[in-house]
């Protein structure tokens, strides 16, 4: 008997997308250790820092805004890029509390206290890519420098749970938060939460990363990522199945899991990143005063494996 291999322990953020990663365990024997992060990428950054996973399957905005921070303090990182898991951008739901009445619009967040589930998480970034977008950023005096002053809201107020973010808007602790349409969905069905608007992600969705402390050559990490082209390739010519699993394993009615069904489009490669993706993310994260110019990790060190 040869050695015992030890299973890689894998991130990832139990909802609806992680279905290929499912099928990949149960029809491809995915032989890994799956640790949900439901409170999101920016958790599983510091999961990653600090040792406790090795592979994190996340949000592009959250692992590129991670690395684009002046990293001094954390050498290389803590981990890199080396796989792509959604093409599709991410439609990010803008909500507010059920009684907030005096929200009448996106434009009236201006200013407003923003929940996010972390400092550096999807949800906090997509608020800055907002604010450009609605023309709400003030330009900084200090050239080349994030100021405080600049910022779009008078407060982030970090909720680290989906369930903490829609239990503050309606509290009044926070005046709105972004996440994922089709999790959104369901409360807006029952009441609980109201839609304000929405906003795409300029860029594809999810990437795929790995600790720096893992050997660039090892074979777990190709065995992963082959393991997830299979798990996509079933989800893609399985619909019902994934329906079904997504409806009852989930927190998603049938309707919206076939509603989500059509505007996801998975690799049928997980290998490798786009650097180009890269490159144009960080531009629009300094234009949104996520990351500055200049300062901290640059595109092409933040991956190990192009396509």
């Amino acid at each position: 008997m040869g050695p015992q291999i030890t299973p890689l322990r894998v991130g990832y953020v139990p909802e609806h997308f992680s279905t290929p990663i499912f099928f990949a365990k149960k029809h491809y024997g995915l032989d890994a250790k799956l640790i949900p992060f439901p409170s999101g990428t920016g958790h599983m950054i510091t999961a990653l820092r600090a040792g406790e996973i090795d592979i994190g399957i996340g949000l592009t905005e959250g692992w590129i805004a991670g690395l684009g921070k002046d990293t001094a303090d954390i050498g290389d990182g803590g981990y890199k890029i080396v796989g792509t898991y959604v093409e599709t951008p991410l439609c990010w739901a803008i909500s507010t509390g059920a009684k907030r009445p005096e929200i009448t619009s996106v434009d009236s967040l201006k200013g407003g206290k923003i929940g996010v589930s972390r400092i550096g998480s999807g949800s906090y970034v997509m608020g800055y890519v907002l604010a450009d977008q609605r023309g709400w950023l003030v330009p900084t005096t200090e050239v080349g420098t994030a100021s405080e002053s600049a910022s779009p809201f008078s407060e982030f107020v970090v909720l680290n749970t989906f369930e903490n973010l829609r239990k503050a808007v309606n509290a009044g602790d926070a005046d709105f938060f972004m996440w994922e349409h089709f999790t959104s969905k369901r409360y807006y069905d029952s009441g609980e939460i109201r839609r304000v608007g929405e906003i795409y992600t300029p860029w594809s969705s999810w990437k795929i990363v790995a600790s720096t402390k893992l050997d660039s050559q090892d074979a777990r990490v190709e065995d992963l990522l082959e393991k997830l082209n299979l798990g996509i390739k079933h989800f893609n010519e399985n619909k019902e199945e994934a329906i079904k699993y997504i409806s009852t394993e989930l927190d998603y009615s049938e309707e919206d899991a076939r509603e989500w069904l059509k505007t996801v489009r998975f690799p049928e490669l997980t290998q490798g990143v786009d650097p180009k993706v890269v490159k144009d993310t960080v531009e629009i994260l300094c234009k949104a005063g996520v990351l500055v110019k200049g300062k901290g990790m640059q595109p092409d060190a933040m991956i190990t494996k192009t396509r």
